[in-house]
């Protein structure tokens, strides 16, 4: 998101919503999803990163009707219209994904969710809430994206969804290689949300320089996209959000 000036949400949060139609990146290099949604869909997710990257998901951003990073601010804007699909993380700025779930089908009872799980795990008091239609682990979709389109058709069908690790209780084996320096920052700048630009302003370097080392970053990881290299940055200890 180029020049992208990002506003605090009453100091609790993020809200990106009012920026969608014009500073969204177009060129994902692998777009996260590619179901194709037909009503409105509200994003809560933790950090500018995740935002960022699921705005850049949908191919039409005027679907895209709330992205913040709380989970107040998302109710605010749940209040106002109806929505077909939210996806969040169940950690946020403020509150949390599995909360924001239950409080937000009781505001609309049809609304489809799909809840990542970036601490792999459903909490007990969730577990079997009837309301909780599909968690994906963030484990899952380390490697492979279809996990999380999995999810998203089976609550636009009607059905519930657990990924993988959340059915066998297994998280699946995970090598970690070693970065050089250089790729160490770039991953540092990826998980801060930052564009191909405003790595390319950050390390002094041309935008196409910089759009190289993230495709070497990703090569070394051994993943698909942005999303896929945070994440398992994250579970290998190399980087945080």
């Amino acid at each position: 998101m180029a020049g992208l000036v990002l506003q605090p949400y009453e100091c609790t949060g993020m809200d990106l919503t009012p920026y969608l139609q014009s500073e969204i990146d177009r060129e994902l290099e692998d777009r996260l999803l590619s179901v194709t949604v037909t009503g409105k869909v509200a994003l809560a997710m933790k950090g500018r990163f995740f935002l960022r990257c699921f705005c850049e998901s949908f191919r039409e951003p005027g679907r895209i009707g709330c992205a913040v990073t709380d989970e107040d601010s998302c109710l605010t804007y749940l209040s106002r219209i109806p929505f077909e699909l939210l996806i969040c993380t169940d950690q946020l700025e403020k509150g949390n994904g599995f909360e924001l779930t239950r409080k937000a089908r009781a505001q609309q009872p049809s609304l489809k969710v799909v809840v990542l799980a970036l601490g792999d795990a459903i909490p007990v008091e969730y577990a079997n809430a009837p309301w909780l239609e599909a968690v994906v682990a963030e484990a899952d979709i380390i490697e492979d994206r279809k996990p999380l389109e999995a999810a998203v058709l089976a609550v636009m069908g009607h059905h519930s969804y657990r990924s993988a690790s959340l059915r066998s209780g297994e998280l699946p084996y995970l090598s970690c290689p070693r970065l050089t320096p250089r790729e160490y920052e770039v991953l540092d700048l990826l998980a801060r949300g930052m564009t191909d630009r405003e790595i390319a302003q950050m390390l002094v370097v041309s935008e196409e320089t910089s759009r190289t080392y993230t495709k070497r970053l990703l090569k070394t990881l051994g993943v698909n996209n942005r999303v896929q290299a945070v994440l398992k940055g994250m579970r290998c200890g190399m980087v945080q959000v």
